[in-house]
């Protein structure tokens, strides 16, 4: 018997996007799942859209929070409805190869691996290929992550029943990250199929001096709050984490023709 496949999708004022999102999910070549998408009160027309899927497929489950909850809140919610034996996050505006549930049920199932990820390719606002996509490492343990949130929220996978109950720590920014962070005290490992499965939605906004400092301040807190360092240690951390966030995005536009010639655009056409 196929295992259940929960999908935790948060939301907000994604109108624009939620639909294209969705399809991809339907059209997964791998059929038993359910896609629990929480709207953390948005107010264009998002609900609207997600209703008529919802009214076609019933695997299609809408949630409205009662106050804003940010990320972390939306996604904690759909955690905990979800009932399936595997749990992956696909937020309102990313998108799923139409074979990446079957592929990373089996890798998963085959080799009794507890927690696992992909490499993802990125598109802009408006649905146009960037040529670009990062490379996840083969294998992350609790300290390998602890240098550097190495894998994307949209490419994870992970076992509900071997991890137990886990709650994302409400964070504003690095909440995704925090997550990994302790899914992978509990299972010391997680593993790469090697493939590109995903299809990250990447804003065109630059990095301001000011949200840098800010990116470093939520890193920073995660590590005190969620790994529990110390100052020092939590420092040094961050550094490591900056530096690898602007050394992995060098590596991805080095990639570019490698890209092209792997994978070329006409394989993700079908689905943006």
């Amino acid at each position: 018997m196929k295992p259940l496949v929960s999908i935790v999708t948060p939301v907000y004022n994604g109108e624009k996007t939620i639909g294209k999102t969705i399809e991809s999910v339907i059209n997964q070549t791998y059929n038993k799942f359910e896609m629990i998408i929480v709207d953390d009160l948005s107010n264009d027309k998002t609900v609207d859209i997600i209703k008529k899927y919802q009214k076609e497929d019933d695997r299609i489950k809408l949630f409205i929070l009662d106050k804003k909850g940010g990320a972390s809140g939306a996604r904690n919610f759909a955690i905990k409805k979800a009932t399936g034996k595997y749990v992956a996050f696909l937020d309102g505006d990313d998108l799923w190869k139409e074979d990446k549930l079957e592929k990373q049920v089996k890798f998963m199932e085959d080799n009794n691996i507890y927690f696992s990820y992909t490499d993802y390719c990125y598109i802009d606002n408006d649905g146009n290929d960037l040529k670009q996509y990062r490379k996840c490492p083969k294998k992350v343990s609790y300290y390998r992550m602890l240098l550097g949130d190495s894998v994307g929220c949209l490419t994870v996978m992970y076992n509900r029943k071997a991890v137990g109950k886990i709650k994302i720590p409400e964070l504003k920014k690095r909440n995704d990250y925090a997550l990994w962070c302790l899914i992978l005290k509990k299972v010391r490992k997680g593993y790469k199929y090697n493939d590109i499965l995903s299809v990250y939605r990447k804003s065109r906004e630059s990095l301001s001096s000011g949200k840098k400092y800010k990116l470093l301040k939520y890193h920073y807190q995660m590590h005190r709050k969620v790994n529990e360092l110390s100052t020092v240690s939590s420092a040094f951390f961050t550094i490591t984490n900056t530096i690898n966030y602007f050394g992995n995005r060098y590596i991805r536009d080095r990639k570019l023709k490698k890209y092209e010639w792997c994978y070329g655009k006409e394989r993700y056409e079908k689905i943006y």
